[in-house]
């Protein structure tokens, strides 16, 4: 079997393996957030965090909590790092540096995960375990109750009622995201993940010389790191290591875990809203988005075309050659069109035209699916923004699920848009303004430029991958990074729940004969182009600038 028939099997069993997963999980998704009895559980937990289960909060209350939440947990995540030489299972190692401490405290409350550092050298068994995994749990938990509220707020009616941020982050974290990365970390551990409390092994190589291994609970690790598409490495190579990623079935369970809760969440939205063909056609939006993607980072791979394949004579450089092009290509469309910064191959390397795409994946907003939770209120946004334009053609006051949308709604969706481009744009501007900044980058012109915009890119859109060869590990870019992961998580956070509160607090309008349908093929297309076209007129100067002027040369 060649290669190419081999990947294109690859692509298809995961369609097929995410499609059969789409309606039970989605299902239960929606009984887990809709359930109106608390468990003997979770109310110990009430009491224990002070929390009122069975009073709801307003968009403004649900947000407070969203923040406050999010800023004890960075505060306790970096004092954490910083007092790891005085833990037990430091593996040795000191307290982690300030600037390392901030940026990775940040970076995985934020559900990005972006790291400036070689775990398997700066971070101690305690730290990995009770201070990353425990983010990679309640960042994913925190993306999917915003995007809960956010549909509240079109299924609700005359109400500025919500939810509980405590109630939903709870039952999410407790029902959905253990359980199911409790099932994955023992398939991965059968798959030869390592999982125990050993710091360092030493082994004998094939050429007689001794190396040091690390070990540690890497499989459960990695199980929440891609089911809440976090994507923190255990180690350096991230998924690219024996240890974390062993086989090319555990490479399939592993993308097949980034993919499924954000493919699973429309329809949720589907039985949220009562209409299940809703969420059919969001669906619809991101597989198309999806698959075209991956079609074309695959097809990039596989020509060989860009500075580095061609001083190589192949695609192969950098990629994994137990996993291959198909496969590794697949899973780097998947990581970016995800909010995942798990990676099994080298981004830096990839053709300049296939880490293009990458960085367009990025661009997009990461909808298709996009990060757990994120990639449902990122899309729902981009079809308030589509019915507003169909509206404007036709002349008609637009309408998203029997809400109207108006001048606040239309001006919340606008600026949820405006974030990413701002905070990308700016920040490569900045750090370009300092000519010290450009040490960090591995290669000078076209390909270094990609090398900043996907490190901003990255940071701007909670992703964490990186072009491999890119030195973040400075004080500017460990600062500068963080605060794009902060802004470019929490500005969009509030703009999303203080659209919900706006919509809920409407009454629905009867649908008529010139209400525009939203669960049939048109839409789905107009909401592609609007993505597309979206992005293309804010990023076409700089993308033509860094990876297409790469691919030119």
């Amino acid at each position: 079997m060649s290669s190419t028939t081999a990947g294109v099997l690859f692509i298809a069993a995961m369609l097929v393996a995410l499609a059969a997963t789409y309606k039970p999980l989605g299902d239960y998704l929606y009984r887990v957030v809709t359930r109106e009895r608390h468990y003997k559980v979770e109310r110990g937990i009430y009491r224990v965090i002070g929390a009122r289960p069975d009073t709801e909060q307003n968009w403004a209350g649900y947000a407070r909590s969203v923040l406050a939440f999010s800023a004890v947990s960075i505060v306790l995540l970096f004092l954490f790092q910083r007092a790891q030489g005085a833990l037990p299972l430091d593996n040795g190692f000191a307290g982690v540096d300030p600037y390392v401490s901030w940026n990775t405290a940040v970076s995985f409350v934020t559900n990005t995960n972006w790291q400036a550092y070689s775990g398997e050298s700066t971070m101690g068994i305690l730290v990995q375990a009770a201070g990353l995994a425990v983010q990679n749990f309640v960042s994913a938990a925190v993306g999917i109750a915003v995007a809960v509220v956010l549909v509240r707020g079109f299924a609700r009616r005359a109400t500025d009622k919500l939810g509980n941020f405590w109630v939903d982050l709870t039952r999410i974290t407790l029902w959905v995201l253990l359980p199911l990365s409790f099932v994955a970390a023992i398939v991965l551990v059968a798959g030869g993940a390592v999982q125990n409390l050993t710091d360092f092994t030493s082994a004998i190589t094939t050429g007689g010389d001794t190396q040091t291994v690390t070990g540690g609970l890497v499989a459960t690790q990695e199980a929440i790191k891609n089911l809440g598409t976090n994507g923190g490495g255990y180690y350096n190579a991230n998924a690219a290591h024996p240890f974390e990623n062993p086989t090319a079935w555990t490479n399939f369970v592993i993308i097949y875990l980034l993919l499924v809760i954000p493919f699973c969440m429309p329809r949720t939205f589907g039985r949220l809203v009562g209409q299940n063909r809703q969420g059919y056609a969001i669906a619809a939006v991101m597989g198309v988005i999806a698959l075209v993607s991956t079609t074309l980072v695959v097809g990039f791979e596989s020509m060989a075309n860009g500075t580095v394949p061609q001083a190589v004579t192949a695609a192969l450089e950098g990629k994994e050659v137990r996993f291959g092009v198909a496969d590794s290509g697949l899973f780097a469309a998947a990581t970016t069109l995800t909010s995942t910064g798990s990676v099994n191959s080298f981004h830096d390397s990839f053709t300049s035209f296939g880490g293009g795409v990458l960085i367009l994946n990025m661009m997009l907003g990461e909808v298709a699916p996009g990060g757990v939770g994120a990639g449902l209120y990122g899309m729902l946004v981009l079809a308030v923004i589509t019915v507003f334009i169909a509206g404007l053609m036709v002349g008609r006051t637009p309408e998203y699920l029997g809400k109207r949308i108006g001048a606040r709604e239309i001006k919340l969706a606008s600026m949820y848009f405006l974030v990413t481009p701002a905070l990308l744009l700016i920040g490569v501007a900045t750090s370009f303004a300092f000519p010290v900044n450009l040490d960090s980058m591995q290669d000078s012109g076209p390909h270094g430029l990609s090398e900043l915009l996907y490190a901003f890119a990255s940071a701007s859109n909670n992703n964490g991958s990186a072009f491999g060869g890119f030195g973040a590990n400075t004080p500017w870019f460990n600062t500068a990074l963080g605060l794009c992961m902060l802004f470019g998580r929490f500005i969009p956070i509030i703009l999303v729940l203080a659209l919900a509160g706006s919509l809920a607090k409407q009454r629905p309008v009867p649908a008529t004969a010139g209400t525009f349908p939203t669960h049939q093929p048109l839409f789905v297309g107009m909401v592609v182009g609007v993505t597309v076209i979206l992005v293309a007129l804010t990023f076409l100067p700089v993308l033509a600038l860094g990876p297409l002027a790469d691919g030119l040369q």
